[in-house]
């Protein structure tokens, strides 16, 4: 077996578009996992158990059932209620909604690290609910799961390669194309395992340097 660069140089425009579509899922994935995690993470600690009961249901379904198969769902099942999603929407929404059962557990955790005297300060400042939350509670319990909640994000983008099932191509879809048009499968895999690997390191160095900043 030789290694063929005509290959890699054919592939790189493709490439160059699964990685786009890959970075998009990413970042928006990302975006609302870590929003609508926050909110799983808040409505569970509310006083009402009609409230948490259903919010733990759903979450606890999320997460114990497989990504691939929400994507599935999403994707072929929705469109049969009348709810028609593209390829990429419905991937950023199902890798969103499927992470957000695991950063709502991160943000629980960091906010019961909040030491207790500092909701006792806010309610002798005579601080209103809402006001506490926002000044004193979420700015120490976000700093607390920065880490946690990169580490995350790596593996959200380890996971992008399943929104290939849902016909979203991102790299290693792109690869796969290519693969099957060209019959070489060494040089657009290999590149994607380097791609995924560069992207990787790249955001944990980010995640440190972040992680320094907030401890400062």
């Amino acid at each position: 077996m030789t290694w063929d660069w005509s290959a890699v140089s054919d592939f790189m425009p493709q490439f160059w578009d699964g990685l786009l579509v890959t970075l998009q899922a990413l970042a928006l994935g990302s975006l609302i996992s870590f929003v609508l995690g926050l909110v799983w993470a808040l409505l569970m600690r509310a006083p009402s158990r009609f409230v948490r009961w259903p919010v733990g249901v759903v979450t606890e379904f999320v997460r114990n059932t497989p990504l691939l198969v929400q994507l599935f769902f999403l994707f072929y099942v929705l469109p049969e209620w009348g709810v028609t999603l593209s390829a990429l929407t419905t991937a950023v929404i199902g890798i969103g909604l499927h992470y957000s059962t695991y950063t709502m557990q991160v943000y629980r955790a960091g906010i019961e690290a909040v030491p207790a005297g500092q909701w006792e300060a806010a309610t002798a400042l005579n601080l209103p609910r809402i006001r506490t939350w926002q000044v004193v509670i979420l700015p120490q319990a976000i700093r607390r799961v920065v880490p946690a909640l990169g580490n995350y994000v790596i593996s959200m983008l380890k996971d992008t390669p399943m929104l290939m099932v849902i016909t979203v191509l991102e790299m290693l879809g792109e690869a796969r194309l290519f693969a099957q048009e060209h019959f070489q499968f060494t040089e657009p895999l290999t590149v994607i395992g380097v791609a995924f690997i560069v992207i990787s390191y790249l955001a944990s160095l980010l995640l440190r340097s972040l992680e320094r900043r907030l401890v400062r």
